[in-house]
């Protein structure tokens, strides 16, 4: 038996509008997933017999290098990247990146742990991505990058309104990729070019600009979509 409280009992009575009897989707943190069958449920406390032993999704073979959005974004932000399976997301300052964004109380690990748990909810999933941050770029660049994304296991990406076309109109890509999105400012031509020297091959969105939190999900989706095509080809 499992007891739940809080915001998820909240959740389950009131949103859900779940009773006795029902059954629902469960999951533990970093583990498995199944079923739990109600067995009481109040607004403070749920009750639950609960069958886990099934795998979480698949994971998203998309991974992320974002410029920090502004606190109210990143919070869109990480709840999007969890429910989407992505399962690395690095975190970087970059010239136009406001340097108070560093000083955010969402950024406490306990903060950001609990908007990942919302995605993770929403996506019925268990697997947590793991988030790194680095105030400046040229140390990420030249210290941690190859090591997070180790070169020629990934389609190395940049999503760049200057970009000449498309994710389709890059080359041959591997299974997995790893896109670098910027700031909603856009990074400078030293950054985009140093991650060009990188191996980071650019491409547009489209002609519209948009918000860091629908660039995300909107950029790995085509990403996504375009894994799967250069993969079906390749059989």
């Amino acid at each position: 038996m499992a007891h739940v409280r809080g915001r998820r009992a909240r959740h389950v009575v009131e949103v859900l509008r779940a009773a006795p009897g029902d059954r629902l989707v469960a999951g533990l943190w970093r583990g498995t997933v199944g079923e739990a069958r109600i067995l009481a449920a109040t607004p403070e406390l749920v009750q639950l017999a609960v069958r886990l032993g099934d795998p979480p999704p698949a994971p998203s073979p998309v991974s992320l290098v974002l410029a920090l959005p502004r606190p109210k974004i990143l919070r869109k932000v990480l709840q999007a990247v969890a429910s989407m399976g992505v399962k690395r997301l690095a975190l970087v300052g970059t010239y136009r990146v406001e340097k108070s964004f560093f000083a955010s109380p969402l950024l406490d690990p306990a903060a950001m742990e609990a908007e990942v748990r919302l995605g993770l909810e929403q996506g019925r999933d268990t697997v947590p991505p793991e988030v790194s941050l680095h105030r400046h770029f040229k140390p990420f660049v030249e210290d941690h990058l190859d090591g997070l994304f180790p070169p020629g296991r990934e389609a190395r990406l940049l999503a760049h309104p200057g970009a000449p076309g498309p994710v389709e109109s890059v080359g041959a890509a591997a299974a997995r990729a790893v896109i670098a999105i910027g700031p909603e400012g856009g990074l400078t031509e030293y950054e985009a070019r140093t991650l060009a020297e990188r191996g980071f091959a650019p491409f547009t969105l489209g002609p519209r600009p948009l918000r860091v939190d629908v660039a995300v999900p909107f950029a790995v989706a085509q990403v996504e979509m375009w894994l799967r095509r250069v993969t079906a080809a390749g059989r």
